[in-house]
């Protein structure tokens, strides 16, 4: 499936927000529409309403509550892949305890992605917009951690089109270098974000990275946001990143439109954290 159909870019989006709430609903398509002129919004109440709108014309992205008043929202994922005629649109879980869900694996295949309801209407918007409309954030720069140089070529020019400088490393020990430094005031970098791949040459892996930064480092996930790239389709062992600290995986192989999009939504996340302080 080509990427233009797996994440589709539309001046006039349509976004269906199912979710049991009326205020919900409200709130979400208020903050929406008031970030993107020309989105229309689909509330839906139910799983019978959301098959409803499905029926009645295409979308381009939904949004679904995991409970809702007729049954279980993962429903809702799977007749978006399965209703005839539909394109391949992102699916996102909106939920209280979707990052439990997450860590515990128990998203099927059919969510692209979830989202945290604690986070606020205000971040729920940046990261529908980051799917639907991606706005670079000029200045940022990751640090890449990646022990193949060809995969790191190619990963770089997905990211250097979104404007960001990316300061490459083959191992995690030469990322702890750069990081000690930085914490120290001795470096020219100031890293927004760590992309990391989970199996990495040399003693140290993607998930010790990980572990580290949360500790040594003491970096929470909003002053460094890690994403960690992974082949692995073990779910057990993708809960271990996620508790170790990452803040979320990018499955190989590797779909730019997915990688820019979560790398940019957590970079405006934690963005708007800085902000609030």
């Amino acid at each position: 499936m080509s990427q233009a159909l797996r994440h589709l870019i539309s001046d006039a989006p349509r976004v269906m927000v199912v979710d049991g709430s009326k205020l919900v609903r409200k709130l979400i398509a208020d903050v929406l529409q008031r970030d993107l002129p020309g989105v229309e919004v689909i509330g839906c109440a139910s799983i019978a309403d959301a098959k409803k709108a499905l029926a009645s014309g295409a979308v381009h992205l939904v949004t679904t509550a995991l409970a809702l008043p007729d049954g279980d929202g993962m429903e809702i994922a799977r007749s978006v892949r399965e209703a005839s005629g539909q394109a391949y649109v992102p699916v996102i879980v909106v939920s209280g305890d979707a990052q439990q869900h997450l860590e515990e694996r128990r998203f099927t295949e059919f969510v692209t992605d979830y989202f945290d309801k604690s986070l606020g209407h205000e971040a729920l918007a940046a990261f529908i917009r980051g799917y639907v409309q991606p706005e670079p954030i000029s200045g940022a720069t990751v640090l890449y951690i990646e022990d193949s140089r060809v995969v790191a070529e190619t990963t770089k020019r997905m990211l250097e089109r979104q404007s960001l400088k990316i300061v490459h490393v083959l191992k995690a020990e030469d990322a702890f270098a750069l990081l000690t430094a930085e914490s120290l005031g001795l470096s020219t970098h100031h890293f927004d974000l760590v992309l990391t791949d989970v199996t990495l040459k040399g003693e140290l892996s993607g998930r010790d990275v990980v572990q580290r930064i949360r500790i040594d480092f003491a970096y929470g996930k909003r002053r460094l946001p890690i994403l960690v790239m992974t082949g692995d389709s073990n779910r057990d062992n993708q809960a271990v990143l996620l508790q170790a600290g990452a803040n979320d995986l990018v499955l190989k192989p590797i779909e730019e439109r997915l990688l820019v999009t979560k790398v940019l939504f957590q970079l405006r996340l934690a963005r708007m954290e800085e902000r609030e302080r």
